[in-house]
């Protein structure tokens, strides 16, 4: 399971309450949120990674409130935090790797689980993992399509063209309502919205 954005690493908690021996890798690139992971998973048999996660490897800036510097809506857009929340931004510089890069080098076979949570950067994340994911071995992908998409311009039609073998649902807090065909009326809501693409039994079957 890889947890993109793990920010303070929550999510990653939840996975290993229900699975005790399913490798996690969580990714956070804040030098302030990497701290409070580091120390939210200690003793959970987590990996916790230091790094972003995007289409290309090498360096971006990373942009949070000048004055809660370590939030949940940390981006890479600064008008993530400028125009949409109205702060002053403070930046850092992360390192990024691409996830074809990384589960090859950590001999990943196959993702159960990708959760993204990159404040309008999930596309990007998507792009640096299309080998894997044209093999057909990321079995669910669940990420958050809002606001921050209007500063990186990415429509969810984007996601739809980029994933052929899913089938997308809106997760709601008890259920999935499957989302049968693209309708921009319909998907493109830029609000509050987390989905699931899950690979389709003809591409391959899921594992147990």
């Amino acid at each position: 399971m890889l947890d993109v954005g793990a920010n303070k690493g929550d999510f990653s908690k939840s996975l290993r309450r229900i699975n005790k021996n399913i490798d996690i890798y969580s990714f956070e690139p804040h030098p302030v949120t990497f701290k409070k992971l580091s120390k939210n998973i200690e003793g959970l048999n987590i990996t916790s990674l230091n790094l972003g996660v995007g289409g290309m490897p090498g360096t971006l800036s990373l942009y949070d409130y000048a004055n809660q510097d370590g939030s949940e809506h940390a981006s890479v857009y600064q008008d993530v935090i400028e125009a949409i929340h109205g702060e002053k931004a403070i930046k850092h510089d992360i390192q990024v790797v691409t996830l074809d890069e990384f589960v090859k080098l950590y001999k990943i076979d196959e993702v159960i689980l990708l959760k993204i949570d990159t404040e309008g950067h999930e596309l990007e994340v998507l792009k640096g993992f299309t080998q894997f994911i044209n093999d057909n071995k990321v079995y669910m992908i669940h990420f958050e399509f809002n606001e921050m998409n209007v500063i990186s311009r990415v429509f969810f039609k984007d996601f739809w063209d980029m994933l052929p073998n899913y089938s997308f649902y809106r997760l709601l807090p008890n259920s999935l309502i499957p989302i049968k065909n693209y309708n921009p009326l319909l998907c493109e809501i830029f609000a509050y919205q987390n989905i699931v693409a899950i690979l389709k039994h003809d591409s391959q079957e899921s594992p147990e």
